[in-house]
């Protein structure tokens, strides 16, 4: 827009009900992707530039949006010695101290702290921005190029940032999170335990099962003999080395 003031000030909105799947930076008219976990696709958006003059000027146009299911391995993070309450509000000075700084797009993918309880979220000390950096051609920039920059300009960084929290602020480079294993993966790790587990159960039982059965085979052993022992035994040898008799005391006849 040519005009000058709020007549050439242009705010960027989406249109129609999409913000569940993609949502746009007002000032800047850049889209991001909100949840499209699981979703591949062409999604076709209307977005909407609309000026603040008093004579409120609109105009719409449809923008093809094609989602891959790829992850980006991209992403860094990094951590700031601040409430992530303090964080969320100042979301869009953070960002666009980093863009001044970085010379580069930023998206921030996410906003994160360990603790996720109110209480706990306004009394930790540390919060983990993720970004991703794009340059003038909308190309991803790579993760060791985009921590290079922000090691170079960290003292500038800093300076900035204290500006916007009016507190000192240390800015430092985290571990960015893996992409995440595709649910196949996931799903075959998990049955796989699962039947790991089952088969050691079941061989478990089966060795009990067998020692269970080799005890108690030999005390049946044992018993038989016991009992073999105590019957007369016709043809035992009695004390004398002699065979006992085969016939029937005489108490028996009685």
């Amino acid at each position: 827009d040519p005009d000058s003031g709020d007549n050439g000030f242009l705010l960027y909105s989406l249109v129609g009900g999409q913000t569940n799947e993609f949502d746009i930076n007002e000032r800047t008219g850049q889209i991001f992707t909100v949840s499209v976990a699981g979703k591949a696709g062409t999604f076709n958006l209307e977005v909407q530039a609309a000026d603040r003059g008093t004579r409120r000027l609109t105009a719409q146009t449809t923008v093809s949006i094609t989602v891959d299911s790829s992850s980006s391995s991209n992403i860094v993070m990094l951590v700031l010695n601040q409430k992530i309450n303090v964080v969320e509000r100042n979301s869009d000075e953070v960002q666009r101290v980093l863009e001044d700084k970085l010379g580069w797009n930023v998206y921030m993918v996410n906003i994160y702290s360990k603790e996720f309880e109110r209480k706990a979220r306004s009394s930790t000390d540390e919060t983990q921005v993720w970004i991703i950096a794009f340059d003038e051609a909308h190309q991803e920039v790579p993760a060791e190029d985009v921590k290079r920059k922000l090691r170079e300009q960290k003292g500038d960084i800093e300076v900035e940032l204290e500006k916007v929290f009016s507190a000192s602020v240390s800015a430092a480079i985290g571990e960015a999170p893996a992409a995440p294993a595709p649910p196949e993966l996931v799903a075959a790790v998990v049955l796989g335990v699962l039947f790991a587990g089952t088969f050691i159960a079941f061989l478990a039982y089966v060795l009990l099962d067998l020692k269970r059965k080799r005890k108690y085979g030999k005390q049946d052993l044992v018993k038989k003999v016991e009992t073999m022992e105590g019957i007369d035994n016709p043809w035992a040898a009695d004390k004398n080395g002699s065979l006992k008799s085969l016939e029937k005391p005489e108490h028996m006849y009685n």
